[in-house]
């Protein structure tokens, strides 16, 4: 496969990111998100504090002697199994691996969990030919439905 660093089409090109994955309580999301930008702006393209968080789902495990469950909460036996809500949150960054170490102590000081459970990942991200006067007839300001019900 050709490098994508010399990837160039008219519509644009692609960008070296590392992905983190990051499985945290719908509730905390933007906890941990106020404590990245405080050390990271997730910029994508000319947007910030971009993520994506996945719809509401489980985690499951089963502690072990001396975890955190078994010391804290009065009579869990290890090897218990625990299942709780969950949602994937989901942010890039620059692959520096001093930006990495601000984002994953930011991460790791507000999580919930003495152990997260992220995952790291190499990608690419898409930078797009940008003009916010675009003439296509599918973008949200042509389309005539304009942009999606905003959530908060």
């Amino acid at each position: 496969m050709t490098a994508l660093t010399d990837y160039k089409a008219a519509s644009g090109t692609f960008v070296p990111v590392w992905t983190l994955e990051i499985q945290t309580l719908p509730e905390d999301t933007d906890r941990i998100l106020d404590a990245v930008m405080a050390v990271y702006p997730l910029s994508y393209g000319r947007y910030q504090r971009n993520a994506s968080i996945s719809a509401v789902g489980a985690e499951t495990a089963q502690p072990e002697p001396g975890s955190t469950t078994t010391t804290h909460v009065e009579g869990f036996e290890a090897g218990g199994t625990e299942t709780y809500p969950m949602v994937e949150l989901k942010i890039s960054i620059e692959r520096d691996v001093a930006v990495l170490a601000k984002v994953m102590d930011a991460v790791l000081e507000v999580h919930h969990y003495e152990e997260p459970v992220i995952f790291l990942r190499e990608d690419w991200a898409s930078r797009a030919a940008y003009d916010p006067n675009n003439d296509n007839p599918h973008r949200w300001w042509n389309n005539g439905r304009g942009l999606p019900d905003r959530i908060t």
